[in-house]
């Protein structure tokens, strides 16, 4: 028969054992889930900072593409994970906010189900059209859609993306008309577009930019503080009166549930030391993007603020999943 003494002693044990496993942590490799195709923005920086958050934990940190259903499909394997720390996840706008605040049926709560660890970088987002498009700059672009309602379509990463909610809020701010096209990632949605196969994109600037500076594509607007160096010429959304859709992304780092303190501490410590690097800044800092680098709570705050400012915006222009 097992007495109190032993119980006591059991659970001492057992509680000692897992504080010696978080303390030993990591001892065998960690994945990262980036829940979107490879080629997007997303996938970008989890790539650049993989390597030299590996090196500050002493473990390969591997990257895993789960795309679909707008980031929900990687995002929701992610809060099944166990919270152990081997599993973890890039977070963004649209896995935090926009899915959820547009989704009564998403696969996880946001404020319930995930650990927030860390911001990463937050980024502009870009309207680009094919050079085949009638216009060339934003008073000719919505001159375009509003002559010729439903004609056109415009590409995004998917349903319920930041991009897809930051479109719908232009045209209920300008009233034109143009036609949803979501994919699994920005990737395919960049290659039908750059092939003409769709007549624009609204997508995060880093994975746009490199076909905009090759002339593969041309920046319309652009969703920014001010304008983004190198493309001096292309107003932001501010500027052309429409502040409601001058909303950035940002791309943080979480784990499931319960996540123990000592491992997001240990986590955002490495991840802050990564940043570090002048070589990994400069390649987050090339895209457009600014880095954060930021704590826990205050990444947790930011996914409440934009997920309130989202849903209001889903609530107050009754924005469905079919839209």
């Amino acid at each position: 028969m097992i007495n109190r003494r032993h119980c006591v002693a059991l659970a001492l044990a057992a509680s000692c054992g897992a504080a010696l496993a978080q303390s030993a942590y990591p001892s065998k490799p960690i994945r990262l889930i980036v829940p979107f195709a490879a080629g997007g923005t997303t996938d970008i920086i989890a790539r650049v900072v993989a390597e030299p958050l590996a090196k500050a934990l002493g473990q390969p940190v591997v990257v895993d593409n789960r795309g679909g259903g707008g980031g929900t499909v990687g995002a929701a394997e992610a809060a099944r994970a166990q919270p152990d720390g081997y599993v973890l996840s890039i977070a963004t706008v649209s896995t935090t906010a926009t899915n959820p605040a547009v989704n009564p049926k998403m696969p996880y709560n946001v404020q319930r189900d995930f650990t927030p660890i860390i911001n990463i970088a937050a980024t502009p987002n870009v309207i680009a059209v094919h050079p085949s498009f009638p216009a060339k700059d934003y008073q000719g672009f919505i001159a375009e859609l509003k002559k010729h309602p439903g004609k056109y379509s415009y590409a995004t990463p998917g349903t319920g993306s930041i991009a897809h909610l930051l479109m719908e809020m232009l045209k209920g701010e300008t009233h034109v008309d143009v036609q949803h096209v979501p994919y699994r990632g920005a990737g395919p949605a960049l290659n039908d577009t750059v092939a003409g196969q769709v007549n624009m994109i609204f997508d995060n600037l880093p994975s746009a930019l490199p076909f905009i500076k090759e002339k593969r594509l041309n920046a319309i607007v652009v969703a920014a503080p001010q304008r983004v160096a190198g493309l001096e010429g292309v107003p932001t959304f501010k500027e052309v009166g429409a502040p409601m859709v001058n909303r950035l992304a940002y791309y943080g780092v979480v784990g499931p549930r319960n996540l123990p303190a000592e491992i997001v501490d240990k986590v955002n410590a490495a991840m802050r030391k990564a940043l570090e690097d002048p070589a990994v800044r400069k390649r987050i800092e090339d895209t457009g993007s600014v880095i954060l680098g930021n704590t826990p709570e205050q990444f947790a705050q930011q996914m409440k603020d934009e997920y309130a400012a989202y849903k209001a915006v889903v609530d107050k222009q009754g924005i469905t999943l079919e839209q």
